[in-house]
């Protein structure tokens, strides 16, 4: 899905400041919350200067909406949501300086199972990059996990492993998974499979 396509669908893709009425019918609160909210300092802002109004940028929105598990679909520009799942940090640093630095990304990384279920709920990723080999468990589990919550059907999962069989990426297949990428892999060929998996 576009932009455009996003942006065509709510009024708020392009807004970059929010009054607390915008703000509570995005977060679907009463205003009187968001203002309580505003004044004990959990949700960023200003006032404007001779008023007492308060104003609130999209980035303090957004961070306030995920700190709380409140989704954030009606501000989506069109910025994919990407979990990464690896006991690599060195995975996870390459990953954090290419695509977490990708205006068209949003990153987030779990180094466990038990991780990337917390994440996979509370992020609603748009497509999970996941390692096979976790400490606590493997991937087929987690694709199986993900595809048992039917509000998570269209989260794409593309399973990047570096020791694995044929047979073991038809289980995977066959548990969930969408695309494989074997290790190492450049990321420009991990780029190319991401956007061919979000607009299939």
């Amino acid at each position: 899905m576009s932009a455009t396509a996003n942006g065509s669908k709510n009024k708020w893709s392009d807004k970059k400041i929010f009054t607390t009425g915008e703000a509570a019918e995005i977060c679907k609160v009463s205003q009187q919350t968001i203002i309580r909210c505003f004044d004990a300092g959990r949700l960023g802002g200003f006032r404007v200067p001779g008023s007492k109004f308060r104003r609130i940028p999209r980035a303090e929105l957004i961070r306030f909406m995920q700190d709380n598990d409140i989704p954030t679909e009606l501000l989506d520009t069109g910025v994919r949501r990407v979990l990464a799942v690896d006991d690599d940090n060195a995975i996870l640093e390459l990953l954090q300086d290419t695509i977490g630095r990708d205006a068209r990304f949003e990153l987030r990384v779990a180094s466990t199972g038990f991780d990337a279920g917390l994440a996979i709920e509370q992020f609603r990723p748009h497509i999970v990059l996941l390692d096979y080999m976790l400490p606590d468990i493997n991937g087929n589990q987690v694709c199986r996990r993900l595809r048992e919550n039917p509000e998570l059907r269209g989260t794409k999962v593309l399973v990047v492993s570096g020791v694995i069989k044929q047979e073991d990426v038809q289980v995977l297949m066959e548990s969930g998974a969408d695309d494989f990428l074997k290790k190492p892999f450049s990321i420009p060929q991990l780029t190319e499979k991401v956007f061919a998996l979000l607009n299939a």
